[in-house]
């Protein structure tokens, strides 16, 4: 696999996505800031989320919209998407600010018209979301844009998986890089379940790495040295509460010693 030139490979050193997700806090400057550091700390890619709350859900309060369990039990989803997401209109600065601080950054769309805008930018790369990976019309629509894919398997079956890498596979020559999550936020590293990565490997012939989500690096650093080759974990620019993923994701001081 290949991303912006860079190899991605059992030779290669690992591949470090860092995550912004809903960490600026609703700020743009915040945003690039984190971005800025987070080169400095020596990661190999920025990460955003492309989708706004109406693109996603709608303002609703019955129970089927409402989280019941978890880190934001008792809010809605469209609550939830209000607070978390990337304005459309950033994504051009936020770009722009990557590219001129010479770091990779791509996006995972939620839909055909945040593919559409990514394309608009140039993305050198598609991530699918493990919430997404039933969607077989939007993963079709990504893998006709020929761009490398990274897929999260958290939410799925075995049966659900082989789906979406067939959709991939019969609508595009990309490379793909299935990533073993735990979709629980945040997860526990006892949970990690590790050997999902050789199982993902020989199961579907195909590079693999961690979308991580505990609040230390063990399982990622184990992840590793068993053979993973990409990892994503979320970070944060400081310690301020900063929005709604901000109490699982590292500091940047704990990204660089990631990295």
């Amino acid at each position: 696999m290949r991303v912006n030139q860079t190899s991605i490979n059992r030779s290669s050193k690992p591949f470090i996505i860092a995550e912004l997700s809903a960490n600026h806090g609703g700020s743009i400057k915040r945003a690039k800031d984190s971005i800025t550091m987070a080169k400095k700390a020596g990661i190999s890619a920025i990460k955003i989320q492309t989708y706004t709350p109406d693109t996603m859900t709608i303002n609703c309060n019955l129970p089927d919209f409402l989280i019941k369990e978890g880190l934001w039990s008792g809010r809605t989803l469209y609550e939830l998407y209000s607070e978390a997401y990337t304005p459309f209109e950033w994504h051009e600065e936020l770009f722009e600010h990557a590219n001129n601080c010479g770091v990779t950054i791509f996006s995972t769309p939620f839909d055909e018209t945040a593919v559409d805008l990514l394309e608009s930018l140039g993305t050198p790369a598609y991530k699918i979301a493990s919430f997404e990976i039933v969607d077989l019309p939007l993963i079709k629509y990504i893998a006709r844009k020929n761009k490398p894919i990274f897929m999260s398997t958290g939410m799925a079956s075995k049966r659900e998986i082989e789906d979406a890498v067939k959709v991939v596979r019969a609508n595009s020559d990309s490379d793909l890089l299935l990533f073993h999550c735990i979709s629980s936020y945040p997860a526990i590293t006892a949970d990690s379940n590790l050997n999902n990565l050789t199982w993902l490997t020989e199961t579907f012939g195909v590079e693999v790495g961690l979308s991580d989500h505990t609040t230390n690096n063990i399982a990622a650093v184990t992840a590793i040295g068993m053979g993973a080759v990409a990892i994503e974990k979320h970070f944060k620019l400081d310690n301020e509460e900063c929005g709604p993923d901000s109490s699982f994701s590292l500091s940047i001081d704990e990204l660089s010693k990631l990295v």
